[in-house]
C-alpha cells in the first residue's frame, strides 16, 4: 500500500501484546473518536457519498443542522457493530434504513446516489475499517500479519450490520488493499461537499465561542488521520513537523492509554451502546 492511500507513520508504540489474539472491539478506546471527522471526509470523498449527505433532505441526521444528535448516533452505531448483539444490530438497521429511504438523488442532482447501494455502503464501512485500524495501531503498536487478518475479520460487521454482505468484503486483508487503492481513485470532490466538510472541520455548526478553542485541534488531529489522497481532495496542508506532532503526540497517548484500566479506556462505547438499549426498551428513535 502506497503512502498516497494510506496515513505514513514512522515512529509508532511497540506493540503491547506481540502474540496476542485481536479483534476490532480492542479498538473501541475513546481516542480512537479523534479520528471521527476524518472518517466523514474519508467517507463523503466519494461523490455518490458526498451529494447523499450534503442533498439530504433528513434534517434529523444533518451533522451541520444538529451536529451532537449525529455524533451520537455515528458513534452508537460503531459501538453496536463492534460490540452489540445480533439483536442491537437488527434495531440499529431498521432505524437506519427507516431514515436512507428518503436519501436518493432527485432528478436535477447532477450525481446519481442511493443510500441503500450496497458499494456506497461497502465504501463507507471500509473507510470506518480504515479508521479504526489506524487508531488501533497508533494506540496498540503495529500488528503482525495474523493478528491483522483477525482484525479485519472481525471488523466486517461495520458493514454487514448494514446491507453489505460478508461476499462483498474482500476475502483476506491483502485483497482489502487492492479494493482500497482502486476504490481510492475515485476520490472526487467539488466545491459543493468541500465547502460542506470545511463547515464540519471549522465547527461553523457550534456556538463560535465553543469552538474557538478546539478548532485548530480538530483540525490538526483531521489532517494528521487523512492520507494524501484526502488532504489534496480537501486542499489541506501537512508538513513534515506537523507529522512529527501527530506522531509525537500519539507516542504519549499511547503510553498513557497502556495503563488505563478498560472501563476508563472503552467507558465511552458502553454507555453508547446501553443507550441504545434503553431507546430500543423504551420504544425511542434510534436516528
Amino acid at each position: 500500500m502506497t503512502d498516497r492511500y494510506r496515513i505514513s507513520i514512522r515512529r509508532r508504540t511497540a506493540r503491547w501484546d506481540p502474540d496476542a489474539e485481536v479483534s476490532a472491539a480492542e479498538a473501541m478506546d475513546f481516542w480512537a473518536f479523534a479520528a471521527g471527522a476524518a472518517n466523514v471526509i474519508m467517507q463523503l470523498s466519494w461523490p455518490e457519498v458526498g451529494y447523499g449527505v450534503a442533498e439530504s433532505k433528513v434534517d434529523s441526521g444533518n451533522l451541520l443542522k444538529h451536529p451532537w444528535k449525529r455524533a451520537r448516533t455515528t458513534f452508537q452505531y460503531l459501538a453496536v457493530a463492534v460490540l452489540g448483539t445480533p439483536d442491537d444490530r437488527a434495531a440499529f438497521r431498521e432505524a437506519v434504513n427507516g431514515s436512507h429511504r428518503h436519501v436518493k438523488s432527485e432528478p436535477d442532482s447532477p450525481v446519481r446516489y442511493n443510500a441503500f447501494d450496497r458499494d456506497l455502503q461497502m465504501w463507507v464501512a471500509a473507510c470506518l475499517f480504515v479508521g479504526l485500524e489506524d487508531t488501533y495501531q497508533l494506540l496498540r503498536g503495529e500488528m503482525t500479519p495474523q493478528q491483522a487478518e483477525q482484525f479485519y475479520r472481525s471488523a466486517w460487521p461495520l458493514g454487514t450490520t448494514l446491507q453489505v454482505t460478508e461476499d462483498q468484503w474482500p476475502p483476506t486483508r491483502a485483497e482489502f488493499d487492492d479494493y482500497w487503492r482502486t476504490a481510492c481513485d475515485r476520490v472526487a470532490m467539488d466545491d459543493l461537499v468541500r465547502g460542506y466538510l470545511t463547515d464540519l472541520i471549522n465547527l461553523k455548526m457550534i456556538n463560535p465561542l465553543l469552538g474557538l478553542p478546539f478548532r485548530p485541534l480538530l483540525k490538526f488531529l483531521t489532517t494528521g488521520f487523512l492520507a494524501p489522497v484526502f488532504r489534496e481532495a480537501m486542499r489541506l496542508r501537512w508538513n513534515g513537523f506537523q507529522q512529527f506532532l501527530f506522531e509525537s503526540l500519539f507516542l504519549l497517548v499511547s503510553f498513557v492509554n497502556r495503563f488505563l484500566p478498560v472501563f476508563i479506556r472503552q467507558g465511552g462505547s458502553y454507555v453508547l451502546l446501553a443507550d441504545v438499549r434503553r431507546r430500543v426498551r423504551a420504544h425511542k428513535a434510534l436516528v
